[in-house]
Parts: structure tokens; C-alpha cells; sequence
């Protein structure tokens, strides 16, 4: 698919697959860091069962997306982009996907070493990965945390090298995911 400038974008499903994600990450890191202050409540109760649905959605999404990308691969970079962000590019969205994976998974692990089956949506129950133990629980807690900062640190980059292209390169980069552009 080519855009008005001549460079490939990526299709309409990739795109859906892309913005749904990214809104629900956005979403859930701030209720992930609003929630862990909250008192001991029947809200917090609500909130963090929503956190992980919404955690479990994004891994399913993230599982489509990587489903997708081998029947779609993402377009090729334009001529403007450098080699060194040709070797680099990869490796950032890789690390992005993988942090997709590992912080559902890793929530889902920690919820079933503390002793809390996770109940998709509150319809469709989810086996426990691993036995109840609080020792396992404190380092899955503790993986979960590094793995968000981690993510919001990928983001960060992830954002400026397309505000970078954007505004300053001026080369296409965004519009090819723009969920405005065909």
C-alpha cells in the first residue's frame, strides 16, 4: 500500500491493532500507578481486576498483531531513514513487543503466586500458571514494576523518534501508522 508521498503504510488491521494497544498501555500504566495507593476497598478491588483484563486483552492483541505481521509485514523504511536507525528500529519495536507480552504474563504470573485466579472479564477463567507462594509472589511483584518502568522508558523513545521524524525529518514516518491516513 503506498501513501500520497510514494512510501508504503501499514494496513488498516495493523493500524486498528497498533492504536487499540497503544491506548490501552497508556491507559493502564496510569491506573496501574494510581491503584497501588489506594486503600484496601472494594474500589481497589474493581480496579485492579480491570487492570488485569485489560492486561490480558493487550496480550491477546499483541499475539494477533505478531499473527498479522507474518501475513503483513510493516512496509520498508523510507531512504531517508539512516543506517544505524535501520539496525536500531528493529530492535526498539522488538523490545516493545516483547514488553507486551512480558508484562500481561508477568501479572498473570504474579496474581496466581498470590493466591487470586484471574477471571477474564469476570466470564472466562484463567488456569493458575504457578502454585501459590509468597516468596514468588514478591519477585514476580518486583519483576512487574522493573518490566512498566522498562516499558514507559521504550515508549519514551519509541514517541521521540517518531516526533523526531515528523517534525523534523519530515519523512513519513507517522503517517504510515497514522490512523488518519489510508
Amino acid at each position: 500500500m503506498r501513501g500520497a508521498d510514494g512510501q508504503g503504510g501499514y494496513t488498516a488491521v495493523a493500524k486498528l491493532l497498533h492504536w487499540l494497544t497503544a491506548l490501552l498501555v497508556l491507559g493502564m500504566l496510569g491506573v496501574g500507578l494510581w491503584m497501588v495507593g489506594l486503600p484496601i476497598s472494594l474500589t481497589k478491588l474493581y480496579v485492579y481486576a480491570w487492570h488485569k483484563w485489560i492486561g490480558l486483552t493487550v496480550l491477546v492483541l499483541t499475539v494477533l498483531r505478531l499473527l498479522w505481521r507474518t501475513r503483513s509485514p510493516p512496509p520498508p523504511l523510507p531512504a531517508t531513514v539512516t543506517a544505524w536507525e535501520r539496525r536500531l528500529a528493529p530492535w526498539g519495536h522488538g523490545a516493545l513487543l516483547v514488553l507486551l507480552l512480558a508484562m500481561p504474563v508477568s501479572g498473570w504470573l504474579m496474581s496466581s503466586a498470590g493466591g487470586v485466579s484471574v477471571v477474564w472479564f469476570g466470564v472466562l477463567p484463567l488456569p493458575d500458571l504457578v502454585p501459590r507462594d509468597s516468596l514468588t509472589f514478591d519477585m514476580l511483584r518486583t519483576v512487574h514494576h522493573w518490566l512498566a518502568w522498562t516499558l514507559v522508558a521504550v515508549l519514551v523513545l519509541h514517541v521521540a523518534a517518531v516526533v523526531h521524524h515528523d517534525l523534523f525529518r519530515r519523512d513519513g514516518i507517522f503517517r504510515r501508522m497514522s490512523p488518519f491516513t489510508r
